[in-house]
């Protein structure tokens, strides 16, 4: 869990770094801000086609040699992005990232799931995602200051040396004896997309996850240019966000071990839809920016270990023999959703539809309140499921 922990701080490092960098990296490569946003699109996509496609074909290598060759290709690609002259082979170390981070995160949380009680589950995919979340808090607002201070390529750099950091924990760290999930065939495991209610949680996950990022992705020139905060005081509230990131993710992970996956996330995408609209209101108010910038990190990232969870377990009782890919699946509708809001924010922003980056927020929860629809026709899915069975064998005996 370690081993797994330190490398996720270095991934979720690289995925949100550039919302800090858009404007030094759009000025230094001469693209618009919005195209820089592009970047955590692309990205985003990279891991969204990525995760499944390589988690299913490399299903028959072993767990821990696969994590040791991802973490070999994030540092690569890092260190392609800290010399790209050109704008266009900054987008291609993303790519190469973003497929070392998909598969990362999708054999990772099936570990996670296997080596803990079945009520400890979501706790436990929450502290695999707590490298992730301390990111959030930490890396990326660091990340934010040192390309500001010496220039965007240094950033990257830094980002090279967590890389190396995670691989040699893995190497050190990992079991030699790690064992694999007996998997279908890669046509048997991509036929788990024939299942209704799978495609049903990664539509939940995909559109109320992405709603964040309708807003999240531009949360830097919103503090700059609404709340009025300058570039210093912007790398403070990115800490703050961050903090409210891993606040709650933890707190998703032991809501839904208590509560249950399902309902834990009926109640957070409630939440979420509200502080989210609620931030085209306080956006404009500096104190209660800062108040709304912390819920925003809570809300925003809880939802990740209910809803990984969620997906494992109907994998396990659905699709036993693609679960691996089911995962990836997941990690791929989480990045769907990123690429998605991220674009939407960069259409809204760009000016000329009447809209501006105070709307952003507001679209945002529109998604969320979709994505909280969806899960509550899979709630009560599994509950007419979970009423049947128990007529079934009242009936039986």
């Amino acid at each position: 869990m370690l081993a797994l922990t330190i490398s996720a701080f270095a991934i979720g490092t690289n995925e949100f770094i550039i919302v800090g960098l858009l404007t030094p990296i759009g000025t230094d490569l001469g693209v618009t801000v919005a195209t820089a946003g592009l970047l955590v699109s692309l990205y985003a996509l990279a891991v969204a086609f990525g995760a499944p496609v390589i988690t299913g074909l490399a299903s028959r290598v072993g767990r821990r040699k696969l994590l040791l060759s991802l973490m070999g290709l994030f540092v690569a690609g890092n260190v392609v992005a800290a010399f790209a002259p050109t704008y266009e082979l900054l987008v291609l170390a993303r790519v190469l990232t973003g497929l070392a981070h998909g598969v990362f995160f999708a054999i990772g949380s099936t570990i996670a799931v296997d080596i803990v009680r079945k009520e400890r589950e979501s706790s436990a995919v929450a502290i695999m995602f707590a490298g992730l979340t301390v990111a959030t808090a930490t890396g990326v607002p660091l990340g934010t200051y040192i390309g500001q201070s010496f220039g965007w390529r240094t950033t990257f750099w830094a980002i090279v040396l967590l890389g190396l950091i995670g691989f040699v924990s893995s190497w050190v760290l990992l079991p030699r004896d790690l064992e694999n999930k007996e998997q279908g065939s890669f046509a048997d495991q991509l036929s788990a997309l024939l299942e209704g209610q799978i495609l049903l949680v990664l539509a939940m996950t995909a559109i109320g996850y992405g709603g964040t990022f309708v807003a999240f992705t531009y949360l830097e020139p919103i503090l700059r240019e609404i709340s009025g905060f300058e570039p210093a005081t912007v790398s403070a509230l990115l800490v703050l966000y961050g903090a409210g990131v891993f606040v709650g993710n933890l707190g998703g992970g032991k809501l839904s071990d208590r509560f249950g996956a399902v309902q834990t996330l009926v109640g957070l995408f409630a939440v979420q839809a509200v502080v989210l609209a609620a931030f085209t209101f306080t956006a404009s108010d500096p104190t209660w920016s800062i108040v709304t910038v912390f819920l925003l990190g809570v809300v925003g990232f809880a939802n990740v270990p209910p809803l990984q969870t969620y997906v494992v377990n109907k994998a396990e009782r659905l699709a036993p023999e693609a679960v691996n890919v089911v995962s990836g699946l997941n990690i791929g509708a989480f990045n769907v959703g990123i690429a998605v809001g991220a674009y939407v924010g960069g259409w809204v922003t760009e000016g000329g539809n009447g809209l501006s980056l105070v709307d952003t927020p507001w679209i945002g929860a529109l998604f969320v309140v979709g994505g909280l629809s969806l899960t509550v026709v899979s709630w009560l899915l599994d509950r007419r499921q979970s009423s049947s069975k128990t007529t079934s064998v009242v009936t039986s005996d």
